[in-house]
């Protein structure tokens, strides 16, 4: 009989032990806003992101997604994952720069040459001491994002090389990085607000726009332009921000899961983003523009030049932040 029981307590101590364990785990709600639509590459990062979480949390951890700014834009967002009144948000690293300046440092121009670059720094212990200034601001980063590069189309020349920029007037963002880098490339660059770019395009109110493959295709910008050159002249991430003060109150289990879970959805978001790039990029070939690529040896040299902008802002930026981005991109290219 004794050994009957004990026999009996082992199976039941192994079936237990099969199970998932489920027990440390909450029935959540995450509610997750995104500036962007549905059907952006985001979109399918979250459902890969869900789909691992169901696995994990045993369908615990359910993701709600906001999209279109539904819960208010980036900055909006990001300052109710601080107070705790919101999980997540997906953002560019732009709009929140009035919150940890040392995110200025991915508007920099022509940082990063190519993806893997990026991925390799933002993957990397620059990343990691970019997530301990978000985590001293009240936000936990889970992983970053791809919004991807940025490229220069516009209805004057070609542009190859440094000189192309020369008097060119080329519609920017609202920000001073963006401005003081177009105006030391000789162009003439003019703050706009997004929805009025066709029309000052169609109208040559401006020659040229700069923006992500993706965005040139869905605006349709290629009907008002003639050349488009991929100058890669900026890369800003997304990151997938959670509220400190909510993360804190979930089980280890929880937390290693969201942070595992947002490192497969990133990945499929990055391949989906590079293939839309491609399919946007033979779109844009079709409708007839010129194309062409910055060679690396002009992409370095235009790198050289833009430096000042780098000096003028390493300041408000931080200079330690500076230096460990150069120093950390110079051993990559090594």
């Amino acid at each position: 009989m004794r050994k009957l029981l004990l026999a009996t307590t082992a199976i039941a101590f192994a079936l237990s032990s099969a199970i998932p364990a489920f027990a440390e785990f909450n029935d959540r709600n995450i509610r997750i806003s995104n500036g962007i639509n549905a059907d952006h590459p985001v979109g399918n990062g979250i459902k890969a992101m869900q789909t691992c979480l169901d696995e994990k949390s045993g369908g615990k951890l359910k993701i709600t997604a906001f999209w279109g700014g539904a819960l208010g834009g980036d900055l909006q967002a990001t300052q109710a994952l601080r107070s705790g009144v919101q999980e997540g948000v997906v953002t560019s690293s732009s709009p929140l720069v009035g919150i940890i300046p040392a995110l200025g440092v991915f508007d920099l121009p022509f940082l990063f040459a190519t993806p893997q670059e990026a991925y390799q720094v933002l993957d990397g212990k620059f990343g990691d001491m970019m997530n301990e200034k978000l985590e001293a601001a009240g936000l936990v980063n889970l992983a970053y994002w791809e919004n991807g590069f940025r490229n220069l189309s516009n209805s004057v020349r070609p542009v190859t090389k440094w000189e192309d920029f020369e008097g060119m007037k080329v519609r920017v963002m609202q920000n001073n990085i963006f401005l003081d880098t177009f105006q030391n490339l000789g162009a003439n660059a003019t703050p706009m607000a997004f929805g009025e770019v066709f029309s000052a395009l169609e109208t040559n109110a401006i020659d040229a726009q700069e923006n992500p493959y993706v965005t040139i295709d869905t605006s349709k910008f290629f009907e008002v332009q003639k050349y488009i050159t991929e100058t890669n002249h900026a890369y800003t991430p997304f990151l997938l921000l959670f509220s400190k003060a909510i993360f804190d109150t979930y089980t280890p289990e929880e937390q290693a899961a969201l942070r595992e879970c947002a490192v497969v959805g990133r990945d499929e978001e990055r391949k989906v983003i590079q293939e839309l790039n491609k399919t946007s990029l033979e779109k844009i070939k079709a409708a007839g523009l010129e194309v062409n690529v910055l060679s690396a040896e002009e992409q370095a040299r235009i790198r050289e030049k833009s430096m000042v902008v780098y000096e003028k802002h390493k300041a408000e930026i931080g200079a330690e932040v500076v230096d460990a981005i150069i120093a950390e991109l110079a051993a990559i290219r090594k």
